[in-house]
Order: structure tokens, then sequence, then C-alpha cells
């Protein structure tokens, strides 16, 4: 490995960063997979998804002269009980997903990235670089798994042997050329668990999300009544969707609570359902401030919430 390199990882730990490798820039092998997923309509109301497909299938698009793709990631993962130990609504407490727990990863992430450019960009003055979180147009889970972060696995989540998959990922963008590393290979094996824990058969095949029918893409990204033949599949989630990471066998044995700042707030974890439902606009705001749920708007929550107390009905807990 080049000094540069060397150096350039050894600062992305330093950063907090539990994961970090190298790709080089180029076109994304998995274009044309998410321009027929695009084609299919799988990714259901997430329009800006085909908006921003031409920059997603090649960084050089989005900085030009990119030639390395540094990815890195960071475990969120807690040993707080599970959606599947916690059950469905038998308690009359609702599950907000883990990724929302702690503080928004979006911004830990972005800082820590932007530390790591500026690095780069005073050992070498005329490097240009960008830092991208997910809300940037850059197929995250590709090009980590091609730094060897880990492989794609059939959720369609990056796997880490160590890690499992309750990661948050980010890219460094640069113009520098930095030694790439390899890929891993796939340690899925014949394991289906992830598929066939869904309980909304989102998974038409591994490695194949329909979002029309993604719990966490219903209580997320969604606008507007849930399917009815949806709902009791959703169970007690209003917010994201646990349980193919959950139930992963990498997952499960992956270490626990490694940063404070995704440890999870009381309030959301496993509130219960009368007091969301209490929340006003300017409530619902503040319980959710300082999260990663940002994006999910205050129709829509209560959307979510209806769900829960029509599914604790119809089980005769209510």
């Amino acid at each position: 490995m080049d000094q540069l390199t060397a150096q350039l990882k050894e600062r992305a730990l330093h950063e907090g960063f539990d994961l970090v490798g190298v790709a080089p820039a180029g076109e994304a092998m998995g274009a044309p997979h998410l321009l027929r997923w695009l084609a299919a309509g799988r990714h259901a109301g997430m329009a800006w998804m085909a908006r921003t497909a031409e920059l997603r299938c090649d960084p050089r698009r989005l900085l030009p002269g990119c030639r390395t793709v540094v990815a890195v990631a960071m475990s969120y993962r807690t040993s707080h009980e599970t959606s599947l130990s916690a059950g469905l609504a038998h308690d009359r407490r609702v599950w907000v997903s883990r990724y929302a727990w702690g503080r928004d990863y979006h911004g830990v992430l972005k800082r820590g990235l932007i530390r790591l450019g500026n690095w780069l960009a005073a050992e070498c003055p005329a490097a240009d670089w960008r830092a991208c979180v997910d809300t940037a147009p850059v197929l995250e889970r590709e090009w980590a798994a091609r730094a060897g972060l880990g492989w794609i696995g059939k959720n369609t989540s990056l796997l880490n042997r160590r890690f499992g998959s309750e990661l948050f990922l980010g890219s460094l963008l640069t113009t520098v050329s930095l030694e790439p590393d390899g890929p891993v290979r796939d340690h899925c094996g014949r394991c289906t668990a992830c598929l066939d824990a869904c309980p909304a058969a989102a998974f038409l095949e591994p490695r194949v999300l329909d979002a029309r029918r993604c719990i966490a893409y219903l209580t997320i990204e969604h606008r507007g009544p849930v399917p009815e033949e949806l709902r009791p599949a959703m169970g007690s989630m209003v917010a994201g969707c646990d349980i193919c990471q959950e139930i992963c066998p990498w997952t499960r044995k992956a270490p626990a609570d490694l940063h404070d700042e995704f440890a999870p707030a009381p309030h959301r974890l496993r509130p219960p359902l009368t007091e969301l439902e209490a929340l006003g606009e300017e409530g619902f705001r503040s319980w959710r401030q300082g999260s990663a749920l940002r994006r999910v708007p205050f129709a829509q929550f209560r959307h979510s919430l209806a769900v829960v107390r029509a599914n604790l009905q119809r089980r005769g807990e209510e």
C-alpha cells in the first residue's frame, strides 16, 4: 500500500469510522440493474432516484476528474432489544427503526468526511474532493463493496463479516489517485433468513427489493395512506423496519454500542403509542429533533400511527 493511502486510512479510523476502503472511480457496475429496477417502477414514489439516475451511475459526473472513491462505514448497532424480540404491538409500544434512535447520522458522517477531505487537500494541495452521505446521488453500497468493506447481501444491504449490516455508509470522492482495495467474496451462502423474515414479502428474489412493499419505504418515504393489504404487515412499526437486518446471522453476532452518538434517545426507544398519538405537529417536530427522521412529515407519521392502532384492534388488544 502506498504511503498516502495508508495515511488516509489511518486518518479515517482516527475520525471514528469503523471501516474504510478505496475503489477506482468509474461507471457503476450496478448501473444496468439500477436502470432496470427504475424502469419496473420498483422505486415506488422515490421519483428523485429516477431524476438522478445518470449521476448515480458514475461518480465522475458528480465530481469532474474524480479518480477515487473512498468508502467509509460506521456501526449503529446497539445491545438493546430487537423488534423481533419486542414482538408486534403486544405491549402497545411502537417500533422506531434503530437508525433513528440516536443522532442524525447524516451530520455525523458528513463532518467526519469533510475533515478527511480537508486533510487530503492539505497533503495534496491540487486535490479536489466531495463528501457524500446518502442524500447525494451515489450508489454507496456498490462503492463500499468495490472498496472491500463487505458484500451486498440478499437483503440488498452491505454486509461485513465483523460488523454485520447495521452500518451507515459514506463516500469521499476525490481527484487523487489512491491504491485501490479489492472486493471481498459473498458470505451469504445458502442462507435466506432475511428473505423469509420479511413480513411484507418485499423481496422478489435475492437482492431485488420492491420498495412498494417495503415497510421501511411505506413508513419513511411513502406519501398517503398505506395500501390496505400491507397494513397488517406493519405490526407496530411506525418509522422504518429492521427485521431483514436483525435476522441476519452476521448482524446478530456483530459488536454493539461502538458509538455514543447512535445510542438511543429514551423517547424514541419503544415509545408508547398513546404518547405519540397525543403529539401535535410541533410536538412531533420536537420528538424527532436531532434524529434522521426529518424526511417524515407529520401527516405521514399520523397515517402510520393509525395503521398500528388498527392492528391493535384487529388483534383484540385494544
